[in-house]
This record gives C-alpha cells, sequence and structure tokens, in this order.
C-alpha cells in the first residue's frame, strides 16, 4: 500500500517552502512537487523582505528554504502533479508522472503566471532591471526615475498612479487594442501629471540603458529608465477546482481564517489566494496554514 503522507505541498516557491519547514518541524511527513516555476527565482535583488536590509536574490533565498525545509524532514521532488483527485474517506490522491500520492491533507501554492508583455529578451530586460512586474516590491528602488507603466487599460492605469508615490514622471502606455479608460480614470491621471500615451507594441524598444516607445498620437520617441509590465496574471488554480474548489471573480482561490479552501482538507497560500503578491504574506499565509494542518491531525506522541 501506498504510504500515506500527513501533507502533499504542491508548489516550491516560498510559500510551499515555508509550509514544509513548519510541518517538518511539527514532525508532520511532508512532500513538496516543484515543477521549477517558481516566479521568486525571477527576483534579481529584493529588498523589501524583512532580515534582508542588504536584499537577498529570488534564487538564493529559494535555494536557502529548500535546505532548510530538508533540514527538518521534508522531501522535495521535482515534477508536475497532473491531476488532484476530490477527497475520499478523507484522503486525497495526487497523480504525477504515472504515480500516486496519497495524503490526509494538501497545501496548494502552485502561485501565479506573469502575462509578460509581447517583447523581445524580456528575461533578460528583467533580469537587468529594465523591466519591472511589482511596483510594490520595488517602487522605492525607482525613486526619482523616469518610470513608464505598459499595460491593459484600467489595471495598468491603477499602477501608473501608484508609482507617483515614487516619482514625478510617470507614464502610461497603453497598448492601441487596449486604449479605452473610464473618465475617472482619466480625471485621476491627469490630476496627478500622469502622461498617457498610445503605442504600437512594435515600437517599444529594450536598449542596454533604457527602454523607448514611440507615441502614436505624436509620433515621438519617449524614453524611460524603466518600464513596469501590467499586463495581470494567471492564478494556478486548476488542481483545487478539480477538487472542487471554489473561485472568487477574479479566479483566486476562496479560504477561510485558517487558509483551508471550500474543500475540507485542503489548503492554499501566497499568490493564487489574494492579489498582494508578495514573498512575506505567501510566507505568512503559509505558517498559518501549516499550523491548522498540523492542529487538523491525529497527534503523535514521542
Amino acid at each position: 500500500m501506498t504510504d500515506i503522507l500527513d501533507c502533499l505541498v504542491i508548489g516550491g516557491g516560498p510559500a510551499g517552502l515555508t509550509a514544509a519547514i513548519y510541518l517538518g518541524r511539527f514532525r508532520r511527513s511532508t512532500l513538496v512537487i516543484d515543477k521549477g516555476w517558481s516566479r521568486a527565482k525571477w527576483i534579481t535583488l529584493s529588498h523589501n523582505l524583512p532580515g534582508f536590509s542588504e536584499g537577498i536574490s529570488g534564487a538564493a533565498l529559494l535555494e536557502r528554504m529548500r535546505d532548510q525545509a530538508r533540514q527538518y524532514g521534508a522531501v522535495l521532488k521535482h515534477g508536475t502533479v497532473e491531476r488532484l483527485h476530490p477527497p475520499a474517506d478523507d484522503l486525497f490522491v495526487a497523480d504525477m508522472d504515472g504515480t500516486t500520492i496519497v495524503a490526509r491533507t494538501v497545501l496548494l501554492a502552485a502561485g501565479v503566471i506573469e502575462n509578460n508583455p509581447p517583447l523581445p529578451h524580456v528575461a533578460d530586460a528583467v533580469k537587468n532591471g529594465l523591466i519591472r512586474t511589482c511596483p510594490i516590491c520595488d517602487g522605492f528602488e525607482a525613486i526619482g526615475k523616469t518610470i513608464a507603466v505598459l499595460g491593459d487599460g484600467e489595471h495598468a492605469a491603477a499602477e501608473a498612479l501608484f508609482l507617483r508615490t515614487f516619482s514625478s514622471h510617470v507614464s502610461l502606455l497603453l497598448p492601441l487594442d487596449d486604449a479605452d479608460l473610464k473618465p475617472e480614470t482619466r480625471s485621476a491621471l491627469l490630476a496627478a501629471n500622469v502622461d498617457t500615451y498610445c503605442v504600437a507594441i512594435g515600437s517599444v524598444t529594450i536598449e542596454l540603458d533604457g527602454v523607448t516607445a514611440v507615441g502614436v498620437g505624436d509620433g515621438l520617441p519617449h524614453r524611460f529608465d524603466m518600464v513596469y509590465s501590467a499586463f495581470g496574471i494567471v492564478p494556478q488554480t486548476m488542481l483545487a477546482i478539480e477538487a472542487g474548489a471554489k473561485v472568487d471573480s477574479a479566479s483566486r482561490l476562496l479560504t477561510d481564517d485558517h487558509q483551508e479552501t471550500t474543500t475540507r482538507g485542503l489548503f492554499a497560500a501566497g499568490d493564487l489566494v489574494r492579489g498582494l503578491n508578495q514573498i512575506a504574506v505567501a510566507e505568512g499565509e503559509a505558517a498559518i496554514a501549516a499550523t491548522a494542518i498540523h492542529n487538523r491531525l491525529a497527534r503523535s506522541v514521542a
């Protein structure tokens, strides 16, 4: 018979690894399945994670967390869970690479997928800090810079207004096929002195030390120190939905105060739960979920 895990953790980013650390210290049998898609690994240097005032790269943070999880007995495997079956007899069954995994509880921490701008060499531009995706994470480092936000209508406009906290030189670049904004949004942009340009994506050029975009209306090149991409994300909630969990209007998982989804025994933490995509938030949610999981399961006596 297949061994029954106390918890199967799906996702090896900050949320999944935090849960694995906690569950390991609770002496719970834990398996982490990670397909290596954590967005954290793209972080060149994070300065807003408490305890790392000099900054830490996403890759370095993940490696430290993996080592710590293993230290407390968690097992980490590279792979992809193809299906998570609805629970039967209080047990979950997951299919992965032709094998079956059985667990009493599941923590889904698969995160979200970023909708990248259709520009060449985006990965290199992200690593070099020319294309950015999280103004909450690194807006402080953009103080005084010439910034543009490129993306979908209202969402991109909201990011542009947010970035006025850090710079007086913020512009909004709207692709030609998404140039409509609500009148109140245009009024807010005008009041905040945010210039708005319609651009053809093909006119946006990434250079060694900046980004240039040509406005359709004026035909002039506009140069920026950096561009924030705001094309939205796709929460990776498919496995949870298969297992019967419900999502909100933004396709993020509904959870209670203990991070349990509407499917009993299925917990979730990190970016696929709420819109504040932050490592510190993901870690906090994972700590809550792991503690709830431990308290849910039968006690073992030393």
